[in-house]
């Protein structure tokens, strides 16, 4: 037989204590869990995500540096392998191409990468979910990305129809692949994934530079360094090597497009798995100091006669502190199995739009031990001050009841009001005044469980906000159109034939390099008129920012980066054409909501290009009823290397990215919400033990159960009411915290408070309370007068 531990008096004390009282420690164990269970989702998805792409990255080979160019001989190779620090160098054929998909009425764009025939990329390796490597001999036959063909229900076999350096050619798909550098990938000109648009292939490197007319030449090179590489070295000596083949500036893992949005996405993820359960169990831990501080005083006689019995304040103090570990771990175990369920559910969401060879779901010992840490510290802190106070009491003064509080009117009363107050009213109203710091305690637990839920609702404003400002405010025209090579300003007027436009507008960007001191990034400058009709520039709140006289225009996360301030000078790199470097001068700042943007007013740029007026693209505005006719014109055209449809990106974005956001939103509401019932109700059930003995006089003085709960869920409906205006203040200002920590240089989400977040913040805490008084009810009216009137003070 296996024999029982012994358990101490105290031990069974802990234990009946607990069981007592298993209503109240549950609500808190719950609002533990909660807290525990968004540490566990967040940090447990941050850990698997980590642990996948580390684990892609060296299995494929991601390089260290990429660099693209206009065109260089292939015999530059070997200098550029023989660069201090470099250990591989990998040359490839890249074209942007337009595609005309089955099924899609708009135009797709496509990327064309070549692979070496009859062996594997020395970087950037393709991974092979399906079918076969392009066959030499065919040149038409192509590997396609994983997304995209998910997307269309494509199969090896399938055939894609593309504009190929101006001739239309049908590739056809023979495998369906993957690769490290395009995890997250989006079409020219957009801001997000949209799988059915845009695709990656790879094709045999002879077929692909046959067609470009790129023989015994690439325009792009992938290095992997040495370990003891300087990298800044390396990138400044490849580009010195390469600007007289029309280098575009090389450019650091960090900053390859999709390891830069995938590392600022697992930054954002980090954060927030510390940053939210941080605020959940904290209002947790002051719940717990709540109940720990009224509980214990209901328990001033048992402290006594324990004392009385030789039990030190250290025994007692550990005695105590138990409950709250005990609660805690309850709490810890539900919020773990809740954590591992939503942690697996929400992995799902990565997978949607980054592509893995596998993501798996891994719940790591680390974060289990973490969050059983993070929710014994809490449960530690919460309780220390109540037990602390309540063991030092010496043991005679513990073995008389309390003081009663200071007897006075209620303000009301003195006000001389008392004649329209019915007795039971008076006894709430004197019962509030009498313990200002126990309702003080009420008012803010309910105003924190408040403020957790307000924080949810303004970050479904946020997303709201968001698409509202960029697709109905910024962008206001209804294709945007990007071409392969900068076109005369004669392109305006061709634009303007095309079926359906009404209006044109047109832009420049420029790839360049902007240093200020030791700190620089590589993006494009984009020209726009001075007052832009279609797209205009506008901070995350939709209001627009014109155009400088002169001088740049930046993102005000762009100005951080680069620590500038309006009137300070950067330098400007350009990475096309005359390549000019000079010096400008920082304008202005917008406080915009996406990537990172430079702008300058098209006439200065061009002056800056020393060109005519140039245009990179176009900015229609189109009549509704042509629309297909538009799209099917401009997938024809061999200069358009990119389509985007306004409404199609709002689609997307609501299909991806706001959705998952949303989902994440959605379940912090969801704990928020159990977090408000178990504070609510934790504060009526602390109060219906307090005044059990006083609710049972007053019954068997002649006061009925309407009246006696009056008294306690009246007292209940005025703390929650106080409550509800603090709890939108404090939300407020953890919403500016949380929505400050979420920048990042993908996005922003700028802090929108509407009057239905601050109405659904007050609804749901009000039922919490309904809920809360109704089960409190329900207890009061099974009172046992007699019990309650024999206990003993």
């Amino acid at each position: 037989m296996v024999s029982r531990l012994p358990l101490s008096a105290l031990d069974r004390k802990l234990l009946r204590d607990l069981w007592g009282m298993r209503s109240q420690a549950l609500a808190i164990a719950l609002v533990m869990a909660a807290g525990v269970s968004m540490y566990v989702t967040y940090l447990s998805n941050f850990d698997s995500l980590r642990r996948t792409v580390d684990t892609y990255y060296e299995q494929q080979r991601l390089a260290d540096v990429f660099v693209t160019l206009k065109r260089a001989p292939e015999r530059l190779t070997d200098r550029l392998r023989n660069i201090p620090g470099v250990e591989v160098a990998d040359t490839r054929v890249v074209a942007s191409v337009t595609l005309d998909v089955p099924g899609l009425n708009e135009p797709a764009a496509g990327l064309l990468v070549s692979v070496p025939s009859g062996t594997r990329p020395l970087l950037n390796d393709v991974f092979l979910r399906q079918g076969r490597w392009p066959d030499a001999g065919r040149p038409d036959e192509v590997l396609a990305s994983e997304a995209f063909c998910t997307a269309h229900g494509f199969e090896p076999g399938a055939s894609v129809a593309a504009i190929i350096n101006g001739r239309r050619r049908n590739l056809r798909i023979v495998g369906i692949a993957l690769a490290p550098e395009f995890v997250y990938s989006i079409p020219p000109g957009e801001m997000i994934p949209d799988d059915r648009r845009f695709g990656v292939f790879w094709m045999e490197r002879r077929a692909l530079a046959a067609a470009y007319n790129m023989e015994g030449g690439f325009n792009q090179v992938a290095f992997s360094l040495t370990p003891a590489a300087q990298e800044a070295e390396v990138i400044a000596s490849v580009d010195r090597l390469l600007e007289p083949y029309g280098g575009l500036g090389a450019i650091p893992r960090a900053r390859q497009f999709s390891a830069w949005t995938l590392e600022n996405e697992l930054t954002q993820l980090q954060t927030f798995g510390f940053l939210v359960p941080l605020i959940f169990l904290a209002v947790a831990a002051f719940v717990l100091n709540v109940a720990m501080v009224r509980a214990l005083a209901l328990q001033r006689p048992q402290i006594a006669a324990l004392k009385a019995l030789g039990y030190s304040n250290r025994q007692l103090a550990w005695h105590y502190l138990k409950w709250a570990l005990a609660i805690a771990l309850t709490g810890a175990a539900v919020g773990v199995a809740a954590g591992g369920w939503l942690g697996t559910a929400m992995i799902e969401l990565y997978n949607q739009y980054f592509r893995f060879p596998e993501l798996e779901y891994r719940l790591s010992a680390d974060v289990v031990i973490g969050a059983v840490a993070f929710s014994l510290v809490a449960a530690a802190l919460g309780a220390r001050s109540a037990v602390s106070r309540a063991v030092q009491v010496p043991p005679a003064e513990a073995m008389r009841p309390e003081a009663p509080a200071h007897y006075r009117q209620s303000l009301l009363e003195r006000a001389g009001l008392s004649r329209y107050l019915r007795p039971t009213t008076r006894m709430l109203l004197r019962t509030l005044e009498r313990q200002p710091i126990r309702t003080g305690a009420s008012v803010l637990g309910i105003a924190l469980a408040g403020a957790v839920l307000f924080v949810g609702f303004v970050f479904i404003d946020a997303i709201t906000e968001l698409v509202d400002s960029e697709f109905q405010v910024r962008m206001r025209q209804d294709v945007t159109v990007s071409f392969v090579e900068p076109r005369s300003a004669r392109v305006l007027y061709d634009m303007e034939r095309l079926p359906g436009v009404v209006y044109v507008e047109t832009q420049r960007t420029v790839p360049v390099r902007l240093r200020a001191g030791h700190r620089e990034r590589t993006l494009a400058i984009t020209g726009l008129p001075r007052t832009p009709t279609l797209n205009r520039v506008i901070d995350q709140y939709g209001h627009e920012t014109l155009m400088p006289a002169t001088g740049l225009l930046l993102s005000s996360i762009l100005a951080e980066v680069l620590r500038v301030a309006p009137g300070d000078d950067v330098t400007v790199e350009v990475l096309e054409g005359a390549r000019p470097v000079v010096r400008l001068p920082v304008a202005a700042l917008v406080d915009d909501a996406m990537g990172l943007q430079a702008y300058l007013a098209s006439d200065e740029l061009h002056r800056l290009m020393r060109e005519g007026n140039l245009v990179s693209g176009a900015y229609l505005q189109v009549d509704e009823a042509r629309m297909s006719d538009l799209e099917a014109r401009l997938k024809l055209i061999p200069a358009v290397a990119g389509v985007a449809l306004t409404e199609t990106m709002r689609q997307s974005f609501r299909e991806t990215m706001a959705e998952n956001i949303n989902i994440q939103i959605f379940i912090n509401v969801i704990f928020a919400g159990i977090i408000a019932f178990g504070v609510v109700y934790n504060a009526a059930r602390i109060s219906l033990s307090e005044r059990s003995r006083e609710l049972a006089s007053l019954r068997v003085l002649g006061f009925t159960r309407q009246e006696i709960s009056l008294i306690l869920l009246g007292e209940l409906g005025i703390v929650t009411a106080v409550s509800l205006p603090l709890g939108s203040l404090i939300g407020y200002g953890l919403s500016w915290l949380i929505v400050g920590s979420f920048a990042s240089e993908v996005y922003r989400i700028p802090l929108v408070v509407r009057a239905s977040t601050i109405a659904w913040t007050w609804i749901v805490v009000a039922t919490a309370a309904v809920l809360s008084g109704l089960v409190v009810r329900r207890r009061l009216d099974q009172l046992d007068l007699v019990a309650v009137l024999k206990s003993r003070e």
